[in-house]
């Protein structure tokens, strides 16, 4: 015996205005008898504060109560039987047919997770265990800071030299130099990939490798402090070994849903986004030192903006 929640769309993904529906298949070797099936929604924001970023506020809060962004529940049959064999149950609900309500994106982060579950429940009485299943769907909003595609990405241009370097570097690349430039869309739609070019004009030592890291700011309210701790998402290589000089490279990057968002600013947190070039070049001592994340990176490069992700209509 057992019950599954199959929805109408196969991405699992909805705006608060579409009809979720879907299937309630359940599936028995004889027919048995039910107080009523339902199903509920519930989305919430879950915040928690760790790894240190509130020093000593983190072993007072810990985890933090949820914000609740919508429950609501509805009984798609009333009282009865279920046959013998395999039955299926359509439903469907508006999440917010009242247009009330903020509807925050579905987000999974370090600290901050978005989500949406529903879930259906075959009340049996109390001589029998209820039937449940849960599934996580995708909430996209409605509203969108561009009105529609295409846009015009906004591209910021950047330059990487030993004298932008906040870190010390080696002596042969401080010395020698280097010149790194290029420009990159800072502001774009979260189902887009992220887009830019990357030149390598000059450089006294060879690179090893250029890599682009996306970063993911999140900032809880504690009490009367913010805990903000930054994170990586996710590393994409543009470019193994030395590069030739002059040659424009391509950066072309897929943002991943689950773990990106519009940038979100709510009262209690928000959520925002980074991009990092990362130039690692080649020496002596990265060879030796790589297994080591504690080694002082002195042959990286890098140079890092704001990066502002938004949803379209």
């Amino acid at each position: 015996m057992s019950v599954e929640i199959k929805l109408s769309r196969s991405n699992r993904t909805y705006r608060p205005i579409d009809p979720l529906a879907g299937k309630i298949i359940i599936k028995s070797p004889s027919s048995i008898s039910h107080h009523g099936i339902y199903i509920t929604v519930n989305g919430s924001v879950n915040l928690q504060v760790r790894g240190g970023s509130a020093g000593f506020i983190e072993s007072i809060y810990g985890v933090l109560k949820p914000i609740q962004i919508v429950k609501k529940s509805v009984e798609v049959q009333p009282s009865g039987k279920i046959s013998a064999g395999t039955t299926q149950i359509p439903f469907s609900m508006i999440l917010n047919d009242r247009g009330k309500g903020k509807f925050y994106e579905t987000f999974h982060g370090a600290n901050i997770n978005i989500q949406y579950l529903l879930n259906v429940d075959v009340a049996r009485g109390y001589l029998h265990k209820s039937l449940s299943a849960t599934v996580e769907f995708i909430v996209e909003s409605e509203l969108a800071i561009f009105p529609e595609k295409p846009i015009s990405p906004e591209m910021v241009f950047f330059y990487i030299t030993q004298d932008t370097q906040r870190h010390s570097l080696l002596p042969e690349l401080k010395s020698g130099g280097f010149k790194i430039s290029g420009r990159i869309c800072t502001q774009c739609f979260v189902s887009d990939p992220l887009v830019g070019e990357l030149t390598v004009e000059a450089s006294a030592v060879p690179v090893h490798s250029i890599d682009i890291h996306l970063l993911r700011v999140e900032s809880i309210m504690v009490g009367e402090n913010i805990a903000t701790e930054t994170s990586i998402v996710q590393t994409t290589q543009i470019a193994d070994g030395d590069v030739c000089h002059n040659l424009p490279l391509p950066i072309y990057v897929m943002l991943p849903r689950l773990l990106t968002c519009p940038t979100v600013f709510a009262g209690s947190f928000s959520v925002e986004f980074k991009v990092t070039i990362l130039v690692t070049f080649q020496t002596e001592l990265y060879t030796q030192t790589k297994s080591d994340p504690r080694a002082l990176r002195k042959w990286v490069a890098m140079e890092s903006l704001p990066l502002e992700l938004v949803q379209a209509k």
